[in-house]
């Protein structure tokens, strides 16, 4: 799982004019998850299924 830093940095994310992130390949603005025990947040693309992890 990649973090959100190296998907905006690589094409595969990007952020929409309010500043949220969408997954490129589908268009849809990412889900999050905070897992309770861990110390990032998972975000996740409804459509493709794809997630990043993002440092909290």
């Amino acid at each position: 799982m990649k973090s959100t830093r190296k998907g905006l940095r690589e094409g595969e994310l990007q952020k929409d004019n309010y500043e949220r992130l969408v997954c490129t390949d589908c268009g849809t603005s990412l889900a999050k998850e905070n897992p309770p025990d861990e110390v990032f947040s998972v975000r996740t693309c409804s459509e493709c299924g794809r997630e990043w992890k993002e440092l909290r």
